[in-house]
């Protein structure tokens, strides 16, 4: 067994506030490794590289690193632009590159280092450390996860446009060829329609003490 918690499950459930708080509970290293798809996105968009185009020397062109939790591309810490709109639309995109989950395998599975880690995404479980000591697969309904976008203020968009949004990512995450969106079959499913945060995460907490 390796020393990591994976968190996997869909967009817009929660997995990163979780999986920090949890981290923090804890005192385990959080590493979010959705970050490294927003941050190659972030990359793509700035060197004016399509998505769909990216291939081995563009990513040869990329160094990211984590520094604790931080998330550094080519020594520049990355931390507003990775939210930007554009760059989550990319990482949906970009993930379903074998290429790129070719290379940022050894990033994310470098990032434990031997210490005790809180990692996310949609394949930790499945892909990446499959041998995790603890996985869990947290989810919500779609309607439950656009509610939670809408409370977060996301700006230019109203509610069955976040709807569909996530809907069309669900679709592609789960369908993808390479590494896609699935349950671990050793990972517990946490269904956090109706739970506040503050009872995700405990419920986390007690299943790895």
């Amino acid at each position: 067994m390796s020393t990591v918690v994976a968190i996997d499950g869909p967009a817009g459930a929660g997995k990163s506030t979780v999986a920090r708080l949890v981290a923090e509970r804890l005192n385990y290293a959080y590493i979010n490794t959705g970050s490294l798809y927003r941050a190659l996105a972030y990359a793509a968009t700035a060197a004016g590289v399509p998505f769909s185009e990216i291939d081995q020397n563009f990513l040869n062109s990329c160094q990211l690193e984590f520094r604790g939790a931080d998330l550094y591309c080519n020594g520049k810490l990355l931390s507003a632009e990775l939210r930007a709109p554009e760059c989550a639309r990319g990482a949906s995109v970009i993930s379903a590159n074998p290429l790129v989950r070719d290379y940022l395998m050894p990033v994310q599975r470098n990032s434990a280092n031997g210490q005790w880690i809180v990692m996310e995404g949609r394949d930790i479980g499945t892909v990446v450390f499959p041998d995790a000591e603890k996985k869990f697969f947290v989810t919500a309904s779609a309607e439950e996860r656009a509610r939670r976008r809408m409370l977060q203020g996301e700006a230019g968009a109203d509610f069955a446009a976040i709807l569909a949004d996530i809907k069309a990512r669900d679709e592609r995450d789960t369908n993808r060829a390479v590494a896609p969106l699935k349950q671990a079959p050793d990972a517990e499913l946490v269904d956090t329609t109706g739970m506040d945060i503050n009872e995700v995460v405990e419920y986390i907490c007690s299943r790895c003490r």
